[in-house]
Protein backbone atom coordinates (compact mmCIF):
# COMPACT_ATOMS: atom_id res chain seq x y z
CA UNK A 1 0.00 0.00 0.00
CA UNK A 2 3.01 2.55 0.72
CA UNK A 3 4.38 2.10 -2.29
CA UNK A 4 2.44 3.85 -5.60
CA UNK A 5 -0.55 5.25 -3.62
CA UNK A 6 0.00 8.97 -5.16
CA UNK A 7 -0.74 7.19 -8.83
CA UNK A 8 -3.60 5.16 -7.63
CA UNK A 9 -5.24 8.06 -6.29
CA UNK A 10 -6.28 9.53 -9.53
CA UNK A 11 -7.85 6.75 -10.52
CA UNK A 12 -8.52 4.42 -7.30
CA UNK A 13 -12.27 5.27 -7.44
CA UNK A 14 -12.95 4.89 -10.97
CA UNK A 15 -13.24 1.31 -11.19
CA UNK A 16 -14.99 -1.54 -13.93
CA UNK A 17 -18.17 -2.94 -12.67
CA UNK A 18 -16.35 -6.29 -11.74
CA UNK A 19 -13.79 -4.56 -9.76
CA UNK A 20 -16.97 -3.37 -7.27
CA UNK A 21 -19.03 -6.59 -7.63
CA UNK A 22 -16.04 -8.81 -6.14
CA UNK A 23 -15.37 -5.42 -3.59
CA UNK A 24 -18.64 -5.08 -2.19
CA UNK A 25 -19.02 -8.93 -1.58
CA UNK A 26 -15.53 -8.46 -0.02
CA UNK A 27 -17.30 -5.78 2.59
CA UNK A 28 -19.91 -9.04 3.18
CA UNK A 29 -17.39 -11.47 3.64
CA UNK A 30 -15.25 -9.62 6.36
CA UNK A 31 -18.51 -8.82 8.29
CA UNK A 32 -18.68 -12.61 8.77
CA UNK A 33 -15.78 -12.14 11.17
CA UNK A 34 -17.60 -10.17 13.62
CA UNK A 35 -21.39 -10.41 12.56
CA UNK A 36 -21.73 -12.81 15.41
CA UNK A 37 -20.12 -11.06 18.56
CA UNK A 38 -22.96 -9.40 19.44
CA UNK A 39 -25.44 -12.12 19.37
CA UNK A 40 -23.10 -14.57 21.27
CA UNK A 41 -24.67 -14.14 24.50
CA UNK A 42 -28.43 -14.40 23.04
CA UNK A 43 -27.41 -17.25 21.31
CA UNK A 44 -26.06 -18.94 24.35
CA UNK A 45 -29.75 -18.10 26.01
CA UNK A 46 -32.08 -19.23 23.36
CA UNK A 47 -30.56 -22.20 22.74
CA UNK A 48 -29.36 -22.96 26.12
CA UNK A 49 -25.26 -23.33 24.87
CA UNK A 50 -22.67 -23.01 27.65
CA UNK A 51 -20.31 -19.98 27.02
CA UNK A 52 -18.01 -22.84 25.46
CA UNK A 53 -19.88 -24.14 23.21
CA UNK A 54 -21.24 -20.79 21.76
CA UNK A 55 -17.42 -20.03 21.52
CA UNK A 56 -16.88 -22.86 18.88
CA UNK A 57 -19.17 -20.83 16.73
CA UNK A 58 -15.80 -19.17 16.05
CA UNK A 59 -13.48 -22.21 16.53
CA UNK A 60 -15.68 -24.33 13.62
CA UNK A 61 -14.92 -21.31 11.31
CA UNK A 62 -11.81 -20.93 11.81
CA UNK A 63 -10.64 -23.94 11.37
CA UNK A 64 -11.51 -24.53 8.59
CA UNK A 65 -11.54 -21.44 6.94
CA UNK A 66 -6.99 -22.18 8.22
CA UNK A 67 -6.90 -25.42 6.74
CA UNK A 68 -8.52 -25.03 3.43
CA UNK A 69 -6.25 -22.06 2.55
CA UNK A 70 -3.87 -24.54 2.16
CA UNK A 71 -5.28 -25.70 -0.60
CA UNK A 72 -7.70 -23.00 -2.57
CA UNK A 73 -4.70 -21.90 -4.13
CA UNK A 74 -4.66 -25.36 -5.93
CA UNK A 75 -7.86 -24.87 -6.55
CA UNK A 76 -8.50 -22.07 -8.44
CA UNK A 77 -5.55 -22.40 -10.35
CA UNK A 78 -7.57 -25.27 -11.97
CA UNK A 79 -10.96 -23.69 -11.87
CA UNK A 80 -10.66 -20.84 -12.47
CA UNK A 81 -10.87 -17.06 -10.25
CA UNK A 82 -14.41 -16.62 -10.97
CA UNK A 83 -15.55 -20.31 -10.43
CA UNK A 84 -13.67 -20.40 -7.07
CA UNK A 85 -15.71 -16.95 -6.26
CA UNK A 86 -19.07 -18.39 -6.65
CA UNK A 87 -18.14 -21.53 -5.26
CA UNK A 88 -17.10 -19.44 -2.15
CA UNK A 89 -20.22 -17.21 -2.22
CA UNK A 90 -22.56 -19.45 -2.79
CA UNK A 91 -21.39 -21.98 -0.16
CA UNK A 92 -21.43 -19.08 2.08
CA UNK A 93 -25.03 -18.34 1.39
CA UNK A 94 -26.10 -22.02 1.67
CA UNK A 95 -24.37 -22.33 5.36
CA UNK A 96 -25.34 -18.81 6.53
CA UNK A 97 -28.69 -19.48 5.72
CA UNK A 98 -28.80 -23.30 7.58
CA UNK A 99 -27.70 -21.47 10.41
CA UNK A 100 -30.55 -18.85 10.46
CA UNK A 101 -32.76 -21.89 10.33
CA UNK A 102 -30.89 -23.86 12.73
CA UNK A 103 -33.02 -24.98 16.29
CA UNK A 104 -29.60 -25.77 18.26
CA UNK A 105 -26.01 -24.57 18.77
CA UNK A 106 -24.20 -27.94 17.39
CA UNK A 107 -26.19 -27.56 14.16
CA UNK A 108 -24.59 -23.66 14.19
CA UNK A 109 -21.15 -25.10 14.73
CA UNK A 110 -21.28 -27.33 11.83
CA UNK A 111 -22.69 -25.31 9.49
CA UNK A 112 -20.13 -22.11 10.56
CA UNK A 113 -17.70 -24.96 9.71
CA UNK A 114 -19.02 -24.76 6.42
CA UNK A 115 -19.30 -21.37 5.90
CA UNK A 116 -15.23 -20.91 6.77
CA UNK A 117 -15.11 -23.18 3.21
CA UNK A 118 -16.44 -20.76 1.77
CA UNK A 119 -15.20 -17.78 2.96
CA UNK A 120 -11.31 -19.34 2.51
CA UNK A 121 -12.59 -20.09 -1.30
CA UNK A 122 -13.92 -16.48 -1.75
CA UNK A 123 -10.76 -14.49 -0.38
CA UNK A 124 -8.12 -16.34 -1.33
CA UNK A 125 -8.88 -15.59 -5.16
CA UNK A 126 -10.94 -12.23 -4.37
CA UNK A 127 -8.13 -9.70 -4.34
CA UNK A 128 -6.46 -11.85 -7.59
CA UNK A 129 -9.72 -10.54 -9.43
CA UNK A 130 -9.68 -7.09 -8.07
CA UNK A 131 -5.74 -6.68 -9.12
CA UNK A 132 -6.38 -8.25 -12.54
CA UNK A 133 -9.31 -5.80 -13.15
CA UNK A 134 -8.58 -2.77 -11.50
CA UNK A 135 -7.31 0.86 -12.94
CA UNK A 136 -4.52 2.80 -11.37
CA UNK A 137 -2.33 -0.71 -11.45
CA UNK A 138 -2.14 -3.18 -8.30
CA UNK A 139 -1.16 0.32 -6.08
CA UNK A 140 -5.34 1.23 -6.75
CA UNK A 141 -6.17 -2.85 -5.81
CA UNK A 142 -4.70 -2.59 -2.38
CA UNK A 143 -6.67 0.55 -1.54
CA UNK A 144 -9.48 -0.99 -2.45
CA UNK A 145 -9.10 -4.04 -0.97
CA UNK A 146 -8.13 -2.73 2.92
CA UNK A 147 -10.87 -0.44 2.25
CA UNK A 148 -13.16 -2.97 1.98
CA UNK A 149 -11.63 -5.22 4.88
CA UNK A 150 -11.65 -1.86 7.23
CA UNK A 151 -15.38 -1.49 6.08
CA UNK A 152 -16.50 -5.22 6.77
CA UNK A 153 -14.22 -5.75 10.15
CA UNK A 154 -16.45 -2.43 11.20
CA UNK A 155 -19.71 -2.47 9.91
CA UNK A 156 -20.19 -6.88 11.02
CA UNK A 157 -20.70 -6.23 14.31
CA UNK A 158 -22.97 -2.88 14.16
CA UNK A 159 -25.14 -4.78 11.78
CA UNK A 160 -25.48 -7.55 14.30
CA UNK A 161 -25.98 -5.80 16.90
CA UNK A 162 -29.13 -3.92 15.13
CA UNK A 163 -30.59 -7.37 13.49
CA UNK A 164 -29.49 -8.86 16.78
CA UNK A 165 -31.73 -6.86 18.85
CA UNK A 166 -34.79 -8.41 16.80
CA UNK A 167 -33.61 -12.02 16.64
CA UNK A 168 -30.40 -13.85 17.03
CA UNK A 169 -31.37 -15.07 13.71
CA UNK A 170 -31.36 -11.69 12.12
CA UNK A 171 -27.64 -11.72 11.41
CA UNK A 172 -27.64 -15.09 9.60
CA UNK A 173 -30.48 -14.21 7.49
CA UNK A 174 -28.75 -10.51 6.36
CA UNK A 175 -25.83 -12.33 5.57
CA UNK A 176 -27.68 -14.04 3.29
CA UNK A 177 -29.22 -11.69 1.32
CA UNK A 178 -26.03 -9.49 1.07
CA UNK A 179 -24.09 -12.35 0.19
CA UNK A 180 -27.04 -13.54 -2.74
CA UNK A 181 -26.61 -10.20 -3.99
CA UNK A 182 -22.76 -10.48 -4.20
CA UNK A 183 -23.05 -13.90 -5.69
CA UNK A 184 -25.67 -12.07 -8.38
CA UNK A 185 -22.87 -9.32 -8.98
CA UNK A 186 -19.81 -11.56 -9.42
CA UNK A 187 -21.60 -13.96 -11.62
CA UNK A 188 -23.07 -10.96 -13.90
CA UNK A 189 -20.39 -8.71 -14.38
CA UNK A 190 -17.05 -10.36 -13.51
CA UNK A 191 -15.53 -11.97 -17.02
CA UNK A 192 -13.23 -14.72 -16.85
CA UNK A 193 -12.70 -14.67 -20.77
CA UNK A 194 -9.13 -15.02 -21.32
CA UNK A 195 -7.81 -16.00 -17.96
CA UNK A 196 -4.70 -17.48 -17.79
CA UNK A 197 -4.08 -20.37 -15.82
CA UNK A 198 -0.74 -21.49 -13.89
CA UNK A 199 -1.67 -24.78 -11.92
CA UNK A 200 0.22 -24.59 -8.62
CA UNK A 201 1.43 -27.76 -6.58
CA UNK A 202 -0.73 -29.14 -3.75
CA UNK A 203 2.69 -29.77 -1.70
CA UNK A 204 3.75 -25.72 -2.36
CA UNK A 205 2.21 -24.49 1.00
CA UNK A 206 3.53 -26.93 2.93
CA UNK A 207 6.96 -26.68 1.69
CA UNK A 208 7.17 -22.85 2.49
CA UNK A 209 6.24 -23.72 6.02
CA UNK A 210 10.31 -24.72 6.06
CA UNK A 211 11.88 -21.43 5.09
CA UNK A 212 12.94 -20.49 8.70
CA UNK A 213 11.64 -16.37 8.15
CA UNK A 214 8.31 -17.79 7.58
CA UNK A 215 8.13 -20.43 10.06
CA UNK A 216 9.29 -17.60 12.98
CA UNK A 217 6.07 -15.38 11.87
CA UNK A 218 3.66 -18.34 11.43
CA UNK A 219 4.33 -19.06 14.84
CA UNK A 220 4.51 -15.97 15.77
CA UNK A 221 1.19 -15.01 14.43
CA UNK A 222 -0.08 -18.25 15.62
CA UNK A 223 0.13 -16.60 19.80
CA UNK A 224 -0.87 -13.16 18.30
CA UNK A 225 -4.06 -14.40 17.27
CA UNK A 226 -4.93 -15.86 20.71
CA UNK A 227 -4.94 -12.39 21.67
CA UNK A 228 -7.04 -10.77 19.03
CA UNK A 229 -9.37 -13.67 19.05
CA UNK A 230 -10.20 -13.42 23.14
CA UNK A 231 -10.73 -9.68 22.62
CA UNK A 232 -12.68 -10.03 20.12
CA UNK A 233 -14.69 -13.64 20.71
CA UNK A 234 -14.83 -13.42 24.95
CA UNK A 235 -14.69 -9.42 25.83
CA UNK A 236 -18.95 -9.84 24.81
CA UNK A 237 -19.66 -11.98 27.75
CA UNK A 238 -18.50 -10.01 30.93
CA UNK A 239 -19.02 -6.70 28.95
CA UNK A 240 -23.16 -7.63 29.98
CA UNK A 241 -24.28 -5.55 27.38
CA UNK A 242 -27.52 -6.52 24.95
CA UNK A 243 -26.74 -7.35 21.16
CA UNK A 244 -27.09 -3.31 19.73
CA UNK A 245 -24.81 -2.14 23.05
CA UNK A 246 -22.15 -5.34 22.12
CA UNK A 247 -22.48 -4.15 18.16
CA UNK A 248 -21.62 -0.25 18.59
CA UNK A 249 -18.71 -1.16 20.95
CA UNK A 250 -17.01 -3.81 18.21
CA UNK A 251 -18.03 -1.17 15.88
CA UNK A 252 -15.58 1.53 17.43
CA UNK A 253 -13.25 -1.50 17.88
CA UNK A 254 -13.38 -2.30 13.91
CA UNK A 255 -13.25 1.29 13.15
CA UNK A 256 -9.83 2.10 14.87
CA UNK A 257 -8.60 -1.48 13.14
CA UNK A 258 -9.31 -0.15 10.20
CA UNK A 259 -7.73 3.44 10.51
CA UNK A 260 -4.46 2.14 12.17
CA UNK A 261 -3.81 -0.96 8.91
CA UNK A 262 -4.58 1.23 6.27
CA UNK A 263 -2.95 4.69 7.24
CA UNK A 264 -0.59 4.17 10.42
CA UNK A 265 1.02 1.61 9.92
CA UNK A 266 2.81 2.92 7.04
CA UNK A 267 3.17 5.47 8.73
CA UNK A 268 4.84 4.00 11.26
CA UNK A 269 7.22 1.67 8.77
CA UNK A 270 8.66 4.61 7.16
CA UNK A 271 10.36 5.12 10.93
CA UNK A 272 11.50 2.07 12.01
CA UNK A 273 12.23 -1.46 11.03
CA UNK A 274 9.16 -3.88 10.53
CA UNK A 275 10.54 -6.39 13.43
CA UNK A 276 10.72 -3.45 15.52
CA UNK A 277 7.89 -2.24 15.09
CA UNK A 278 6.45 -5.63 16.53
CA UNK A 279 8.91 -5.78 19.22
CA UNK A 280 6.84 -2.40 19.85
CA UNK A 281 3.30 -3.02 19.18
CA UNK A 282 3.34 -6.73 20.88
CA UNK A 283 4.16 -5.58 24.51
CA UNK A 284 1.71 -2.69 24.16
CA UNK A 285 -0.82 -5.09 23.06
CA UNK A 286 -0.35 -7.35 25.90
CA UNK A 287 -0.48 -4.21 28.55
CA UNK A 288 -3.69 -3.47 27.11
CA UNK A 289 -5.52 -7.26 27.67
CA UNK A 290 -3.59 -6.93 30.98
CA UNK A 291 -5.54 -3.31 32.11
CA UNK A 292 -9.00 -5.27 30.01
CA UNK A 293 -7.80 -8.08 32.99
CA UNK A 294 -7.63 -5.54 35.88
CA UNK A 295 -11.07 -3.60 34.86
CA UNK A 296 -13.28 -6.36 33.44
CA UNK A 297 -16.14 -5.41 36.17
CA UNK A 298 -16.11 -2.09 34.82
CA UNK A 299 -17.95 -2.09 31.28
CA UNK A 300 -16.35 1.84 30.24
CA UNK A 301 -13.39 0.96 31.01
CA UNK A 302 -13.26 -2.55 29.40
CA UNK A 303 -14.78 -1.01 26.14
CA UNK A 304 -12.15 1.83 26.13
CA UNK A 305 -9.47 -1.32 26.44
CA UNK A 306 -11.06 -3.22 23.34
CA UNK A 307 -10.83 -0.01 21.35
CA UNK A 308 -7.30 0.93 22.12
CA UNK A 309 -6.93 -2.98 21.48
CA UNK A 310 -8.13 -2.55 17.55
CA UNK A 311 -5.79 0.53 17.38
CA UNK A 312 -2.77 -1.83 17.74
CA UNK A 313 -4.44 -5.04 16.49
CA UNK A 314 -4.92 -2.69 13.46
CA UNK A 315 -0.86 -1.62 13.45
CA UNK A 316 0.05 -5.41 14.18
CA UNK A 317 -1.80 -7.04 11.11
CA UNK A 318 -0.35 -4.34 8.60
CA UNK A 319 3.00 -5.22 9.85
CA UNK A 320 2.73 -8.77 9.54
CA UNK A 321 1.39 -8.78 6.50
CA UNK A 322 4.41 -6.90 5.20
CA UNK A 323 6.44 -8.77 7.04
CA UNK A 324 5.17 -12.61 5.51
CA UNK A 325 5.64 -10.70 2.28
CA UNK A 326 9.48 -9.55 2.20
CA UNK A 327 10.05 -13.11 4.03
CA UNK A 328 11.04 -15.27 1.46
CA UNK A 329 11.40 -15.73 -2.78
CA UNK A 330 8.55 -17.95 -2.70
CA UNK A 331 5.24 -16.74 -4.45
CA UNK A 332 3.55 -14.57 -1.98
CA UNK A 333 0.38 -15.90 -2.70
CA UNK A 334 1.99 -19.58 -1.48
CA UNK A 335 3.53 -18.03 1.47
CA UNK A 336 0.85 -15.96 2.88
CA UNK A 337 -1.41 -18.96 2.30
CA UNK A 338 1.17 -20.93 4.54
CA UNK A 339 1.43 -18.31 7.29
CA UNK A 340 -2.91 -18.08 7.48
CA UNK A 341 -3.32 -21.02 7.78
CA UNK A 342 -1.11 -21.80 11.27
CA UNK A 343 -2.39 -18.08 12.03
CA UNK A 344 -5.78 -19.33 11.82
CA UNK A 345 -4.97 -22.17 14.40
CA UNK A 346 -4.43 -19.64 17.09
CA UNK A 347 -7.69 -17.42 16.51
CA UNK A 348 -9.35 -21.24 16.35
CA UNK A 349 -8.29 -22.16 19.82
CA UNK A 350 -8.61 -18.84 21.69
CA UNK A 351 -12.42 -18.55 21.98
CA UNK A 352 -13.42 -22.09 23.60
CA UNK A 353 -10.32 -21.67 26.23
CA UNK A 354 -11.17 -18.30 27.16
CA UNK A 355 -15.05 -19.55 27.79
CA UNK A 356 -13.25 -22.36 29.63
CA UNK A 357 -11.01 -20.36 31.17
CA UNK A 358 -13.66 -18.22 32.73
CA UNK A 359 -16.17 -20.76 33.95
CA UNK A 360 -12.72 -22.08 35.77
CA UNK A 361 -11.62 -18.77 37.10
CA UNK A 362 -12.93 -15.96 36.58
CA UNK A 363 -13.31 -13.64 33.84
CA UNK A 364 -10.28 -11.70 33.97
CA UNK A 365 -7.98 -14.91 33.82
CA UNK A 366 -8.38 -15.39 29.97
CA UNK A 367 -7.80 -11.71 29.23
CA UNK A 368 -4.13 -12.47 31.56
CA UNK A 369 -4.06 -15.65 29.02
CA UNK A 370 -4.21 -13.41 26.31
CA UNK A 371 -2.07 -11.29 27.51
CA UNK A 372 0.78 -13.77 27.97
CA UNK A 373 0.47 -15.71 24.81
CA UNK A 374 0.91 -11.86 23.05
CA UNK A 375 4.35 -11.79 25.12
CA UNK A 376 5.20 -15.28 23.77
CA UNK A 377 4.62 -13.84 20.32
CA UNK A 378 6.88 -11.01 21.14
CA UNK A 379 9.58 -13.44 22.34
CA UNK A 380 9.07 -15.38 19.00
CA UNK A 381 9.74 -12.31 17.28
CA UNK A 382 12.62 -11.09 19.37
CA UNK A 383 14.73 -15.13 19.56
CA UNK A 384 13.77 -14.96 16.10
CA UNK A 385 15.27 -12.35 14.51
CA UNK A 386 18.51 -13.28 12.69
CA UNK A 387 16.29 -15.18 10.30
CA UNK A 388 14.19 -12.09 10.47
CA UNK A 389 16.91 -10.06 9.00
CA UNK A 390 15.18 -10.11 5.48
CA UNK A 391 12.07 -8.16 6.63
CA UNK A 392 13.93 -5.53 7.71
CA UNK A 393 15.85 -4.45 4.62
CA UNK A 394 13.57 -4.99 1.52
CA UNK A 395 10.71 -2.56 0.33
CA UNK A 396 7.63 -4.43 -1.02
CA UNK A 397 6.49 -3.06 -4.58
CA UNK A 398 2.78 -3.02 -5.55
CA UNK A 399 2.44 -6.28 -7.21
CA UNK A 400 3.80 -8.36 -4.09
CA UNK A 401 1.87 -6.50 -1.41
CA UNK A 402 -1.28 -7.20 -4.00
CA UNK A 403 -0.17 -11.08 -3.47
CA UNK A 404 0.83 -11.08 0.30
CA UNK A 405 -2.84 -8.96 1.27
CA UNK A 406 -4.66 -12.13 -0.71
CA UNK A 407 -4.65 -13.81 2.61
CA UNK A 408 -2.85 -12.26 5.15
CA UNK A 409 -4.83 -9.54 5.96
CA UNK A 410 -8.23 -11.64 5.54
CA UNK A 411 -7.50 -12.98 9.75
Amino acid sequence: MSAGTKTAKVSVWRQPAQVWAVAFACVIAFMGIGLVDPILPAIAASLQATPVETEMLFTSYLVVTGVAMLFTSWISSRIGTKATLLIGLGLIVVFALLCALSGSVDAIIGFRAGWGLGNALFISTALATIVGAASGGSSAAIILYEAALGLGIAIGPLVGGILGEVSWRGPFFGVVALMAIGFIAVLVLVRSAGEKRTPVPLSAPFRALRQPALAVLATAALFYNIGFFVLLAFSPFPLGFGAMGIGLTFFGWGVALAITSVWIAPILLRTMKRSTAMLIVLPLLAIDLIVAALVVGSAPALVACIIAGGLLLGLMNTILTESVMEATDLPRSVASSSYSAVRFLGGAAAPPIAAALWHAFNASVPFYFAAVSVLISAAVILFGRRALRRIDVHEADATEEAAAVLVGDAA
